[in-house]
């Protein structure tokens, strides 16, 4: 009798340990879920393709691909469970000089802008869940306005996304575009993007792998919570004594947390402190196209000083600026030697370069409307031709 007592206790714990084992190896992770809906929002470049033979050039970049080197493309989308999603796009590009348009040799460059709208399919809900690979196809409809002349497009979109998170990963997507009349000579064209996407309002679910998961894991808690129940009194005790020390350390964070951010705000304001009485002086204005400091500025650039002798753990970021007028390489020179000047004044007052950062901004950050063939008075245009001053550590 005591020997097949003693083979039913084994047995019991065999299988008790075989469960804790099984929940282990099923614990739901990042893996079992997926992006159900979403908001996206997407940056990045585009390419267009107008020679006129797009399919027997396909890949000719450099003869007939337009890309401008900076950032083209801005997308908003929102995305839903049935794997559907509507996206509105806008993008400009250039024409190039040199590149083929239209079966010929372009003459000059000249501007492309495109606003389109589209509505796509995730073929996932066809294939399956890839997790990172992310193929779609679409089409829409939108407004190109190319080689000097408007025109709606129908389009055609095929492309897929590739994700490092929930939230980052990259997209890649051709677009066919269709002239919906070609009347007067609008033609029909590709344009390829490339950029990245961020995900945001994400609601998310479990893959059916991830169900499966679920269901088994909700059994071997109902086994596990069937045993806690029977040594819940045992435990009791020790789990006051645990709870009250948790207690205890979270209120020691707290009172941490709470000092700390009494550092940090009484630190923020006492820089506030000094960047107003820094904003109090003003700004240094520049005459048209001049870098040299006149005796007013020199004057302001005194009491600059005295504030940084006063306060000496202050960092202090210089920029200088000027206005719209004149070339923009000229414009930037300028701004250069205004900051030059600036600074080595300064340095001149004791203020040591460790202390001083300087950034010549040219006329990249105009204060008011007064930008390229824009008429303005010259007390607005001397609003732009400025060095000013911000903390930017303390």
């Amino acid at each position: 009798m005591r020997t097949k007592y003693l083979f039913l206790v084994v047995a019991i714990l065999v299988v008790v340990n075989t469960s804790f084992g099984q929940e282990e190896e099923l614990q739901i992770t990042s893996k079992d879920s997926i992006v159900e809906s979403s908001w996206m929002v997407g940056v990045g470049f585009n390419a267009v393709d107008d020679s006129g033979n797009v399919f027997d050039g396909l890949f000719n970049i450099g003869d007939e691909w337009n890309i401008l080197p900076y950032p083209s493309r801005i997308s908003l989308g929102r995305y839903f469970k049935s794997g559907l999603g509507i996206e509105a796009i806008g993008t400009l590009n250039k024409y190039k000089e040199g590149k083929i348009i239209d079966g010929q040799v372009n003459p000059e460059d000249i501007d492309y802008y495109a606003i389109d709208a589209r509505i796509t399919y995730d073929l996932n809900k066809i294939i399956g869940e890839t997790g990172w690979f992310d193929p779609y196809v679409g089409i829409g409809a939108g407004y190109t306005d190319a080689n000097n002349l408007g025109r709606g497009t129908y389009n055609a979109i095929v492309g897929f996304r590739t994700w490092f998170s929930d939230r980052w990963g990259l997209d890649f997507n051709s677009s066919g575009k269709w002239a919906m009349s070609q009347s007067d000579g609008a033609s029909n064209h590709i344009q390829h993007a490339a950029g990245v996407v961020y995900q945001f309002g994400i609601e998310k679910g479990l893959s059916k792998r991830g169900e499966e998961k679920k269901e088994l894991l909700a059994a071997i808690e109902k086994e596990k919570q069937r045993q806690a129940d029977s040594i819940a009194e045992v435990n009791r005790l020790k789990e006051e004594a645990l709870l009250a020390e948790r207690l205890q350390k979270e209120k020691e964070a707290a009172e941490l947390a709470a000092a700390e951010k009494a550092a940090r705000d009484k630190k923020e304001a006492e820089q506030k402190a000094i960047q107003d009485q820094i904003d109090g002086l003003g700004r240094v204005y520049f005459r048209f196209n001049s870098s040299y400091l006149t005796n007013e500025d020199k004057k302001l650039l005194d009491k600059l000083a005295a504030i940084l002798k006063e306060h000496e753990t202050v960092k202090l970021e210089i920029s200088a600026h000027t206005d719209a007028r004149g070339p923009e390489e000229f414009n930037q020179w300028l701004s250069e030697r205004r900051l030059e000047r600036t600074v080595n004044y300064l340095n001149e007052l004791g203020i040591t370069s460790d202390r001083l950062v300087g950034k010549a901004q040219g006329e990249s950050q105009l204060t008011n409307e007064c930008g390229n063939g824009v008429k303005c008075p010259e007390v607005k245009h001397q609003e732009n031709r400025r060095s000013q001053f911000s903390i930017i550590e303390f």
